[in-house]
């Protein structure tokens, strides 16, 4: 008996159709880089913010951070003009974030050879009789130093009323950053155990609360890169 051919379409079946895959796009869009920004950092005379400022250049090195220098009468109105600030208390008002970093012990500038100098350290007692040079940019505020007497002539801004009491003309009273700043080798300081001391503090407005302000913040508090806010 004679076989059967196949019918062609059963000796060639049709092929089934190809899985659909998933078109792989090489070409997409990168995401857009950062606006170049500058972070502005005012800090009042005597505020020491290297390690810091060490710290951000290590974790945002494409941001670049400046140093403003800001004078203490006038830091409020400073911070419009920068995106934080060191400064120094008191300084209340409540469109600020306001943290405290440290206290800063008050010292005695006085001629090198002072007999004040012959002390390790001094109490507002030991100044009875001394002539205080009055500072035109002080931080400290009103002292209470019973028995010493006001220089009769004007008050000076700090690194000249330095420089008068080298000269033994009087004393000056200020935190101890702004003796070390103005140091001079014909004066030197002792601390002032029962004097007032200068709080320093990060301040910045509420409203002005950005990324970059709240990475400062986190290095200041010494939280690392990796750390949660």
């Amino acid at each position: 008996m004679r076989r059967n051919k196949a019918a062609p379409a059963e000796r060639f079946p049709p092929q089934k159709p190809k899985k659909k895959t998933a078109k792989v796009v090489f070409d997409s869009p990168q995401p857009e880089p950062e606006a170049p920004r500058t972070f502005r950092l005012g800090a009042v005379p005597g505020a020491t913010p290297g390690k810091w400022i060490d710290a951000w250049k290590q974790r945002m090195p494409r941001v670049p951070l400046e140093l403003v220098v800001i004078e203490a009468a006038t830091q409020r109105a400073a911070l419009e003009e920068v995106d934080a600030a060191l400064v120094r208390l008191p300084l209340t008002d409540d469109s600020l974030h306001i943290i405290p970093l440290y206290d800063e012990v008050p010292v005695v500038v006085a001629a090198a050879d002072s007999h004040l100098m012959a002390a390790e350290e001094l109490t507002v007692a030991d100044l009875v009789g001394e002539v205080v040079i009055a500072l035109t940019d002080d931080v400290l505020g009103p002292l209470d130093l019973p028995g010493t007497h006001t220089a009769t002539f004007a008050a000076l801004p700090t690194d000249a009323a330095i420089a008068t009491a080298a000269s033994g003309v009087g004393i000056v009273i200020v935190p101890m950053s702004l003796a070390r700043m103005h140091h001079r080798k014909d004066a030197d300081h002792r601390i002032l155990a029962d004097g007032p001391t200068s709080t320093v503090a990060l301040v910045w407005s509420r409203e002005r609360t950005t990324p970059d302000v709240e990475t400062f913040v986190g290095i200041v508090r010494g939280r690392t890169a990796n750390s949660s806010r």
